[in-house]
């Protein structure tokens, strides 16, 4: 979503190249960039002066010391005010109450909150052991209540089933009683959105706040809304004592402005970004992990947190035992790798983290194009393989190979492929066995599933 700013910032360091040091001069042309580029990806144009003012105060003060160039003192300025502009650091729930917690999601119609809503019933659930209880109280929309039944379902929490006719606020006292005498500690509200703000809906939205009390309350604003996510963002503060914010479609193809916007404007703290439509798509947000993403810098530590909890230690423990023990690293052992991967976002969701330029580097070879969807014909590939195929692949003849593609749908040239890049992630697994990292490192050539 924020490859057309990145890519703006970048010609910053660009234009300063051969600079020996930040003048007032130099600062100001490069600055001109930064605030069109602000400016393009939507951010409100009060908050980019603002913002401007500060970048240029800080800079020109700023010593250019060690191996540092002028561009990379002026990015280091401008990370730090990005930083500071959506919130300095990463601010939790507060669900520090007598049980049920109760978490009021408020948002225009449209805007994300009811798979927000179940997106983060199953964080709750996942990363703090939270049995929360989802209730709907929009009685507009015909699907909105199905809809958060369906998704309670696949995230696995309660759900409370309104009565026909209720009001939302009866709706949502039931519900709370319910979770009282059913053990729930967390209830997530849903509520009506509209089109566009009108005084109905706020005044709808402050009489549930007002009888509820919530612990949390979070503004979903959509990522691509631009300068409009501004005005709602606003009227929404003026209503209501918002506490967080959670930001959806940050996978979509929106300029940002958003992320950048809305901290200013109601000055609760950015606490969850929505990244993917799948119920595990919902990210804690870092103000500094995401400024360094937008300056192109990476986000590896996000990544990281990503893979300890997706990944199945369970199955990384078995293939570790496995190859310590001197037993080989079999198909079957390859596939749980790529399911792994899938599991992370596949090499895209890799990339997306990398660097910029390690990230077009990669993108760029011609002998590493990833391709998401070579994982999955990967995956199809092993799975037509018969048990005896996957534990010993050398029975895989020329007659095998022609059923093992046709079961798949694929080729036998990329069945071939394949058992190639399986044969050596097999020499990598057996340097690893020995302890070799550094051969391990130069023996990685096209092991990496779904890059040739």
């Amino acid at each position: 979503m924020l490859d057309h700013l990145t890519q703006r910032l970048g010609r910053v360091v660009k234009m300063l190249r051969g600079e020996a040091r930040l003048t007032e001069s130099n600062i100001d042309e490069a600055l001109r960039d930064v605030r069109l580029a602000l400016l393009e990806a939507d951010v409100a144009l009060p908050i980019v002066k603002q913002f401007i003012a500060a970048v240029r105060e800080k800079a020109l003060g700023q010593e250019v010391v060690g191996s540092l160039t002028p561009g990379q003192a002026l990015i280091g300025v401008v990370q730090r005010e990005l930083t500071a502009l959506m919130g300095e650091a990463a601010v939790p729930l507060n669900l520090a109450t007598a049980p049920p917690a109760v978490v009021l999601l408020a948002g225009l119609q449209g805007s994300g909150k009811t798979t927000s809503a179940a997106k983060l019933a199953r964080r709750l659930r996942e990363d703090l052991r939270r049995k929360v209880l989802l209730v709907s109280c929009d009685v507009y929309r015909p699907a909105a209540m199905a809809q958060l039944r369906t998704l309670a379902t696949q995230v696995g929490v309660e759900y409370f089933e309104a009565s026909q006719g209720a009001a939302p606020v009866e709706i949502v006292s039931a519900a709370i009683a319910w979770a009282r005498t059913h053990y729930c500690d967390t209830v997530i509200v849903d509520t009506a959105g509209r089109l566009a703000i009108d005084e109905e809906m706020m005044r709808e939205i402050s009489t549930l706040h007002a009888a509820l009390s919530p612990v949390e309350t979070l503004f979903v604003v959509d990522a691509m809304q631009g300068q409009d996510a501004v005005n709602t963002a606003r009227a929404f503060a003026a209503a209501l004592p918002l506490t967080g914010i959670i930001l959806t479609k940050l996978d979509g193809d929106a300029r940002g402005g958003a992320a950048l916007s809305v901290r200013q404007v109601t000055g609760a703290p950015i606490k969850f970004a929505g990244v993917s439509e799948k119920p595990d798509g919902l990210e804690v947000f870092h103000p500094d992990r995401m400024a360094a993403r937008i300056l192109g810098m990476g986000d590896m530590l996000t990544f990281i947190e990503e893979a300890h909890r997706q990944v199945d230690r369970e199955h990384a423990e078995k293939i570790a035992r496995k190859i310590k023990a001197g037993k080989s690293f079999d198909l079957d052992d390859f596939r749980l790798q790529i399911v792994e991967m899938r599991k992370l976002g596949g090499v895209q969701g890799l990339l997306d983290r990398l660097p910029a330029e390690l990230a077009a580097a990669v993108q760029g070879a011609p002998a590493a194009q990833p391709d998401d969807r070579a994982i999955r014909r990967l995956e199809a590939i092993i799975n037509s393989m018969t048990p005896a195929e996957r534990a010993h692949p050398e029975l895989l003849k020329a007659s095998r190979k022609r059923r093992v593609a046709a079961g798949a749908g694929a080729s036998v040239q990329e069945v071939n492929r394949l058992l190639k890049q399986f044969e050596q992630a097999q020499k990598v697994m057996k340097v690893a066995a020995r302890g070799g990292l550094q051969q391990m490192l130069r023996g990685f050539r096209g092991g990496l599933p779904g890059v040739r």
